[in-house]
């Protein structure tokens, strides 16, 4: 580990609001009404007016833009705005935007939003059905025409290599699958609540692409989440304790593509991660040992215990073991496996509720998180902390 670096950002913002639509597979209305209602629900939450926001943060992927969202939620002028690229990837990157924001007197209070009908709409699982001329697009042309058409399939490539380097079977998935809806089954916002499974569901559910399974795949949904975001100072003053963003970080590793990285020496880990791993520690002065409650992106199971690795809560090739242990409570809400698709963002409020002491898995004297997102693509990743 690098000798330590302070972290910019030096806990000078906080996350005061949270606030999300009910998670559904057929929302009914645009996802524009949908970013406008988390939005409005996020800043009753921190007992802020719309009016008082000036600063909002989303993904390149969103169809809701800044300036439109400023309009239907009675939001003024705006002297910040921005927009992450690389999907899930950008999920913690919003809340480091807002708060770099915040930290430098550029805006005072920046709501982070994603809104989507991914069931019902666009459905990323779908797979690659047309692609504008890009740099990207010229990089998939090298998987497509062999049939890598949708994230599943990239993300099995990787997967066999890390089931092969390490000697396991497509059960060590099966440990974060059994996890993530142990704790949706108690969540009442998840999309499958009262409904636990078992290493045996796992493995008797249908192969998606080797050695995925269904239950080794990320729902898809439709809905919102937003996340407001101010100054240390001011969310002292506010009805909710705030949670302090003690580091934040963004990461890309070489020869980084999105999900279709296959010409590294190395497909067993996650090099991106990595990247950002190094950075909230040394940024921090943390280590995993300090970590209460880890909300990791589970778009796919196997990339769950390759973050473990990266961030060096166990040797590689044991995070399987590590999660069936219960050696570190993991995903707490239920993850985007059990209790929504929402881009990582409601991976970023349930942390926000942990150190809160309002999750209804509550971690006891939970006071500090990390999170991550998107990974196989350029991504990023937050510790959060109690106050004081």
């Amino acid at each position: 580990m690098s000798a330590r670096r302070p972290d910019r950002l030096g806990g000078r913002a906080a996350v005061v609001g949270i606030g999300a639509t009910e998670f559904s597979k057929d929302s009914g209305r645009s996802e524009l009404k949908l970013a406008t209602e988390a939005v409005r629900a996020a800043l009753d939450d921190a007992g802020i007016a719309p009016a008082e926001v000036d600063g909002l943060v989303t993904f390149t992927m969103d169809t809701s833009p800044e300036i439109t969202v400023a309009q239907a939620c009675g939001i003024g002028e705006l002297t910040f705005f921005s927009r992450v690229h690389y999907g899930g990837g950008a999920a913690c990157a919003t809340v480091q935007q807002a708060a770099l924001a915040v930290a430098t007197g550029v805006a005072e209070v920046v709501v982070c939003y994603r809104a989507f009908n991914e069931r019902s709409g666009r459905r990323f699982g779908s797979g690659v059905q047309h692609r504008e001329p890009s740099a990207e697009g010229a990089a998939l042309g090298w998987s497509l025409p062999f049939g890598l058409l949708t994230p599943a399939s990239w993300v099995a490539m990787a997967a066999q290599r890390y089931l092969h380097t390490y000697g396991l079977t497509p059960e060590a998935f099966g440990q974060v699958a059994v996890v993530d809806r142990r704790h949706a089954a108690t969540n009442p916002a998840a999309y499958f609540h009262g409904k636990p499974i078992t290493l045996a569901d796992h493995a008797a559910s249908r192969w998606i692409v080797e050695p995925l399974r269904l239950l080794d795949c990320c729902q898809e949904t439709d809905g919102g989440q937003a996340i407001v975001v101010t100054s240390v100072e001011r969310a002292r003053d506010l009805p909710r304790p705030p949670v302090v963003i003690t580091a934040a970080a963004q990461g890309s590793g070489r020869a980084q593509e999105q999900m279709t990285s296959f010409y590294r020496d190395d497909l067993s880990g996650l090099p991106e991660m990595g990247v950002v791993a190094r950075q909230l520690w040394s940024g921090s002065g943390l280590a995993p040992a300090d970590i209460d409650v880890a909300i990791l992106y589970d778009h796919f199971t196997p990339f769950v215990l390759m973050q473990m690795e990266e961030f060096g809560f166990c040797e590689r090739g044991e995070a399987a073991g590590y999660v069936a242990e219960g050696a570190l409570p993991l995903n707490t809400h239920g993850g985007q496996l059990g209790e929504a698709y929402l881009h990582g963002m409601n991976g970023i409020a349930e942390a926000v509720r942990q150190i809160r002491g309002t999750s209804v898995n509550q971690v006891p004297h939970a006071s500090r998180a990390l999170v991550t997102a998107g990974t196989g693509v350029p991504t990023s990743g937050l510790l959060l902390g109690a106050d004081g």
